[in-house]
């Protein structure tokens, strides 16, 4: 019993491996190695039939083509079983129309809820709470989201979060606060005295020489 209270609060941390898993889903048994080389978005909702967690679904359904474009998979997950994940889906799909095209995670064991700290007993000691993970192709940690059983999450700020992870990426930047895509981003810091005098001769938009932005060049 220690050792699953234990585990229970043993949270994953971001720029750490993600947790290796093999699992039952909706589409069949899938293996964290199967996502290698995209990005994933893992993602735990407490419950089936319930409206929060619908709504959230159907949410992001709505997000799926962009997250396709942006070569990002979509993988959800409750401790509920692949039955009940079936019908849920299929329920939605009659009642609003929407299909749910990414699979489900029947976590019934709760190993990879325990694995990913997604049971938070001050919550509830049984249902996952709304956790977002958000796993590079090299299946490193980049971004870990934790929402209320009461709030449900904002689509757009997950859409924002991969334009940015992969802007910073490839472009060896940063971005600052409230960025959006074609907004300027943050040129990282001099590392000498040198550099940040010559910086300021660069043309960046700066406010002093540890904080400079510049306009990504489209492409």
């Amino acid at each position: 019993m220690e050792e699953v209270r234990e585990r229970t609060i043993s949270l994953p941390r971001i720029g750490e491996p993600a947790p290796a898993f093999e699992v039952a889903t909706t589409q069949g048994v899938l293996k964290l190695e199967d996502f290698k080389g995209a990005w994933l978005i893992l993602f735990s909702h407490p419950a089936d039939f319930t409206p929060v967690c619908t709504t959230e679904f159907i949410a992001f359904a709505e997000i799926y083509p962009e997250l396709q474009k942006r070569g990002v998979q979509l993988l959800g997950l409750s401790v509920d079983s692949v039955s009940s994940h079936i019908a849920w889906v299929r329920n939605i799909e009659e009642k609003t129309g929407v299909r749910i095209p990414f699979p489900i995670i029947a976590d019934l064991s709760k190993e990879v809820s325990l694995a990913y700290g997604m049971i938070h007993p001050g919550q509830s000691k049984t249902e996952t709470v709304r956790c977002v993970f958000i796993i590079d192709p090299n299946q490193i940690i980049r971004t870990i989201l934790y929402y209320p059983l009461t709030t449900g999450r904002n689509m757009d700020e997950i859409l924002r979060i991969i334009a940015a992870l992969q802007t910073t990426d490839k472009n060896a930047v940063a971005t600052p606060a409230n960025w959006r895509p074609g907004d300027m981003v943050v040129v990282p810091p001099p590392n000498t005295q040198e550099m940040a005098e010559e910086r300021l001769k660069q043309g960046y938009e700066c406010v002093d020489w540890y904080l400079c932005k510049k306009k990504l060049q489209a492409k």
